[in-house]
């Protein structure tokens, strides 16, 4: 697996994504972010003129495997965001989305104090901690946890995360997933 930041949103990066096998395809045909990507084969250097603009292309890319967006948060230039996180429905469960959000994150370490990330459910919960974030104990507006990283202490707040969407209604997986993870430490964190 190879990563790359396909560059911030001043570059205006895009990628045509098959939006049957990636959720939030169509957020990164959007120019306004920055992209990174995980994906296989040739190096980038390697190739000619890529990734191609997402609007002249008639297929979507074959071997992008997870890509994220982000940008710098509007009223905090020491912040960064992560915005979306897709990785392919066949990789899905594989550790390429925590990697790749690892590798993101700490290419925008470079530039920013912290990078955050606000996600809506356990699963992506667990997979950023896998990346090294922690929970902030804040909420956005529509109920989303906020994590960010550096995290003062990962281990203190891991559960507090959690215990805050037992409180919600939750599928099936969700709360068998939630109840593996009762008592449990914080994932071992990845390098991307």
């Amino acid at each position: 697996m190879r990563y790359a930041v396909l560059g911030g949103p001043e570059d205006g990066p895009t990628l045509r994504l098959d939006w049957r096998a990636f959720s939030y395809a169509g957020k990164f045909v959007m120019s306004n972010t920055g992209k990174a990507i995980a994906y296989q084969g040739v190096p980038l250097a390697d190739r000619e003129s890529w990734p191609p603009a997402a609007r002249e292309m008639d297929d979507p890319l074959e071997d992008v495997v997870a890509a994220v967006s982000f940008n710098e948060d509007r009223t905090d230039s020491g912040t960064a965001w992560l915005r979306y996180v897709t990785v392919h429905e066949d990789r899905r469960g594989d550790g390429v989305g925590p990697r790749l959000c690892a590798f993101a994150t700490d290419h925008l370490r470079d530039e920013y104090d912290r990078v955050r990330i606000a996600v809506n459910n356990p699963f992506a919960y667990e997979a950023l901690y896998r990346a090294g974030f922690g929970f902030t104990s804040e909420e956005t507006g529509i109920a989303e946890l906020v994590l960010e990283r550096p995290c003062a202490d990962r281990g203190a707040t891991y559960q507090s995360g959690l215990d805050r969407y037992r409180e919600r209604d939750l599928s099936d997986a969700e709360v068998a997933f939630l109840d593996r993870k009762r008592g449990a430490s914080p994932p071992a964190r990845v390098d991307g």
